[in-house]
């Protein structure tokens, strides 16, 4: 495979082969790539239920323990004061169906080929609840999974309560054309949307609380021979920016600052994110810094009103006398840019985007530990089955992963987090190497960018260029393309998505249907916006 492309899957969101690592060797610094990572387990745990909890667009700035000093989350702060913090974890893509396919499978984007939201996990590939529900584990999952299935078996569940997957078993195809910048109108409303009130998604979160509260009160004490993994799938604080009055009025809007590098004069350019503003014109719908800050205001409320459904799902887990027997995940599939460098949503690597929250706790974790070994999603498939007991399989030993219960316990400490990106809006291919004091970011084609987070934690500074940081430049592009050729990566998403958007009529009927903005919940009708050619000179 040295220097060419990946096997093609044999359809679009169906029957994808996983692709591997390239031939030429393997990465030991890269995030459980190393064999340390797929050996035996370092800590020995008694085997225990596992609540997964995972959000959807949650900026790890804004939370209070992990420093936001406006954020109320009362139920996350103490969850991580009786556990353990991780502050370099990443998504291993910064949009929801390729990163929730690597969550599931263990499997970097580029090994599994679910590229971005139209080409979704489709059960093809071993998930861990697959693995789980082969040893006799039950598995349930509530809310957004964003699978192209809805079949839970195939997923990886013996029951899927009210599930969220890909709109029309079709997705966001709009997202597959990549050879020139297309528009998408709706991101314009964004700004003029934003501000108290209800929506689709508030409704249906305060239904998957409900729904997560009555299973761990009717359903789990049914569940006593083996330990069973309940994930729940909340979807704020994904915009639309419509937060719950209560939340809203949480937060003064005046008293919230702008968001950095705001100004278009101190913007950072580079070709990828002039394309991404073009392409997802997010910023084009605020008429100023009121409503700026208002939409902060309502994702800062968004957030709130998941951490008070956190709190009632963990509530639920005490009076089913399920605490003490039970260890709790909290993450997000992404993040959130909020107005940072003039971004809004995701599709970025940089910190407000590609990174994380995640919280662990419950028996045999670390109690008020924080941790700064970097760790991504795909950890998640090695810690659960540690978690409950159960055995990996033979096909799971070229994983990527380390568990979270290890790397808490303090093993593992020199590695390094992997994102890339290859979705909505994007011109190129994009590949985020996180190890120690700097990242990397790789935009096929295009010049790289390198910031010392240590220095810089807000990537102010773009240090690819500076004579001084050319060995580490060159240690950490040599790091990456041990582990992948990126321009064969980015051929093959290429060539994935071009037979999809044939499957699907080709780019003008694409273009001609529009696109979506939100993925809507059970029983709502997806609204497709109109996209357009950009007319940028």
């Amino acid at each position: 495979m040295e220097g060419g492309d990946y096997t093609a899957p044999k359809s679009c969101s169906a029957g994808f082969a996983p692709v591997l690592f390239r031939d030429s060797g393997t990465c030991d610094d890269v995030a459980g790539s190393r064999p340390a990572a797929r050996s035996e387990p370092e800590i020995k745990m008694k085997p225990a239920n596992l609540l997964v909890i995972l959000s959807d667009q949650h900026n790890p700035r804004i939370a209070g323990c992990y420093g936001h000093p406006m954020a109320k989350t009362p139920n996350l702060d103490r969850l991580a004061s009786r556990g353990t913090r991780f502050t370099a974890a990443y998504t291993n893509s910064p949009i929801c169906v390729p990163a929730r396919a690597s969550f599931a499978t263990g499997r970097y984007v580029h090994q599994i080929r679910f590229w971005d939201n139209a080409i979704a996990y489709d059960g093809s590939v071993p998930a861990w609840g697959h693995r789980l529900m082969a040893q006799g584990h039950r598995v349930t999952s509530i809310g957004k999974l964003h699978y192209l299935s809805a079949d839970p078996a195939r997923d990886g569940f013996h029951e899927e309560i009210i599930p969220m997957h890909i709109a029309d078993g079709i997705g966001d195809l709009s997202g597959l054309i990549r050879d020139e910048v297309i528009v998408r109108t709706g991101a314009r409303k964004l700004g003029p949307q934003a501000g108290p009130g209800e929506s689709e998604y508030t409704r249906y979160d305060r239904d998957i609380a409900a729904e997560t509260c009555r299973w761990l009160e009717q359903e789990a004490p049914k569940h006593r021979d083996k330990p069973w993994v309940l994930y729940v799938g909340f979807v704020c604080p994904h915009p639309p920016f419509l937060a719950p009055e209560a939340f809203f009025r949480l937060y003064d809007e005046k008293t919230i600052p702008m968001p950095d590098r705001y100004s278009v004069a101190e913007r950072p350019r580079h070709p990828y994110l002039d394309a991404l503003a073009r392409g997802r014109p997010y910023d084009d719908g605020f008429s100023g810094p009121e409503m700026v800050r208002r939409a902060i205001a309502a994702y800062y409320g968004l957030v709130s009103f998941l951490d008070d459904n956190v709190g009632k799902v963990l509530a639920a887990l005490e009076r089913a006398g399920l605490a003490a027997s039970t260890r709790v995940m909290y993450g997000s599939d992404h993040g959130e840019n909020l107005g940072t460098r003039g971004l809004w949503a995701k599709s970025t690597l940089f910190e407000e985007a590609a990174g994380i929250p995640l919280i662990m706790a419950g028996p045999d974790v670390p109690q008020g530990r924080t941790v700064d070994t970097p760790v991504t999603l795909v950890d998640a498939f090695p810690t659960i089955l540690q978690c409950v007991g159960a055995r990996a399989s033979a096909e799971d030993g070229d994983l990527p992963g380390a568990s979270l219960f290890d790397v808490a316990n303090g093993a593992l400490r020199d590695r390094s987090a992997f994102s890339e990106y290859h979705a909505t809006a994007s011109i190129c291919g994009c590949f985020m190497i996180r190890r120690g004091r700097y990242k990397y970011v790789h935009y096929v084609g295009f010049d790289p960018m390198l910031f010392d987070l240590a220095a810089d934690p807000y990537e102010r500074v773009d240090l690819a260029s500076d004579p001084e940081h050319r060995p580490v430049l060159d240690e950490y592009e040599n790091e990456l393309r041990r582990l992948l050729d990126p321009d064969a990566v980015d051929r093959s998403a290429r060539a994935d998505q071009a037979r999809c958007m044939e499957r699907f009529g080709g780019k003008a009927a694409i273009m001609k249907r529009g696109s979506i903005t939100h993925t809507p919940p059970p029983g709502v009708k997806a609204t497709l916006h109109p996209v357009e050619a950009d007319r940028h000179p």
